[in-house]
């Protein structure tokens, strides 16, 4: 991990990027916090060539996305034209679909249907990435959704982006998942857990619970290529949030 490899998931920012000026704004911020790179996921309706020329102005790199699947699959050659003027190879969705989580038939399929728009996606040199949620470790005839993903899919052409957070809610060590999908991963999300009033919250890098050090080493050990920062709530202002995580993420560089 290096300081250039650090981004921010710009989700954890999206009511400050509803608008161009908006987002012209908040880049310069992200850029003026450190930060040398962006997920794009979580912004208003503004046109790929001007988030394109913002980020661009801010000195900031587009290293991966969150898209909807049903994109890829009814709008693809429009999905790869927006990834390619970014100069953008990680083509990401957020989660399965709601259809395909209900069984490990449902799993299954859509590891098949995924890894064949990954292929595709492969041949225009962008990567097919799955971030996952919490759901995902529910079990099906003894195996998790997670396992059926990893297990069905075409390892060239279906990648990971673990979220840290998310794989230790589901009960699995964040860096035992992470060796699970090594080779697979190019992008990780990088999200902390506290215990506050015996609740779980999100947490700033660091600052909760979970064992960055480890994670950060199991990421280096597999070939992990971007590092995003993501807070899907912040009990702060956001932009500090991420500040004080890109701080606490310096003492692994």
């Amino acid at each position: 991990m290096h300081l250039s490899t650090i981004a921010v998931q710009l989700y954890t920012l999206r009511d400050y990027c509803k608008t161009e000026a908006d987002l012209e704004q908040t880049l310069r911020k992200v850029k003026d916090i450190g930060y040398q790179a962006v997920q794009v996921s979580g912004v208003g309706p503004i046109a790929p060539e001007k988030i394109k020329q913002l980020a661009d102005a801010a000195g900031l790199r587009i290293c991966a996305t969150h898209v909807s699947f049903d994109s890829l699959v009814n709008d693809f050659d429009n999905s790869v034209q927006k990834h390619k003027l970014w100069n953008c190879p990680y083509v990401g969705i957020g989660s399965i679909p709601e259809e395909y989580r209900t069984s490990a038939e449902g799993y299954a399929t859509f590891a098949k249907k995924a890894s064949e728009i990954g292929k595709r996606l492969k041949e225009q040199d962008l990567q097919f990435i799955y971030h996952n949620h919490q759901f995902e470790y529910q079990k099906f005839e003894g195996r998790t959704g997670m396992d059926i993903l990893r297990e069905e899919s075409d390892p060239a052409a279906f990648g990971f982006e673990l979220d840290t957070y998310w794989v230790h809610v589901g009960g699995v060590n964040p860096v035992e998942a992470i060796h699970q999908v090594k080779g697979r991963m190019g992008v990780v999300h990088l999200k902390d857990l506290e215990i506050i009033d015996h609740q779980q919250v999100f947490a700033e890098v660091g600052e909760g619970n979970l064992n960055f050090k480890a994670i950060i080493e199991a990421c280096r050990e597999t070939g992990v290529e971007w590092f995003v920062v993501e807070q899907d709530v912040c009990r702060r202002d956001p932009f500090e949030s991420l500040a004080i995580s890109l701080r606490n993420l310096r003492q692994y560089l």
